[in-house]
């Protein structure tokens, strides 16, 4: 009986050095497997049965209630620079040939790809592919 109360302890403490990885229900299983053996003598075999029971509903809920449930930011953009372009106009710092060329901006130079054009022609991102951004001509 003892073993099920340390090992939720054990569980639950398991929860700070690895963050989101279920330690956390999973020490809610054992809790709850020593309470049912705190009230029913269970012989070891059904404890463990309890315990996996548990476990699939303590995750089970966790699934259902808890994960996903973050508020949507008031900044969805925040990390993720190339999205925050979108819809900007900048002029090309070198030529766009073969379709690829790049733009400055800010410090960094950033690598576009669009319809050739000689450089200082003012393109607007339309969308961003890992670090490269597609451009087109700018009205």
């Amino acid at each position: 009986m003892i073993f099920w109360a340390c090992a939720a302890l054990l569980l639950m403490a398991a929860e700070t050095f690895a963050p989101g990885a279920f330690m956390l229900w999973l020490g809610f299983a054992a809790a709850g497997t020593f309470v049912l053996v705190s009230v029913l003598p269970l012989a070891p075999i059904w404890q463990a049965v309890a315990f996996v029971v548990l476990s699939f509903v303590s995750v089970g809920v966790y699934l259902q209630f808890f994960r996903g449930k973050e508020k949507p930011s008031d900044q969805p953009l925040l990390n993720r620079r190339g999205q925050q372009l979108i819809g900007q106009a900048l002029p090309l710092e070198s030529a766009i040939v073969n379709g690829q060329g790049r733009v400055k901006i800010g410090d960094a130079f950033w690598t576009v790809q669009g319809p050739d054009l000689p450089a200082g022609t003012r393109v607007r991102v339309i969308a961003v592919d890992s670090m490269t951004l597609k451009v087109d001509p700018a009205d």
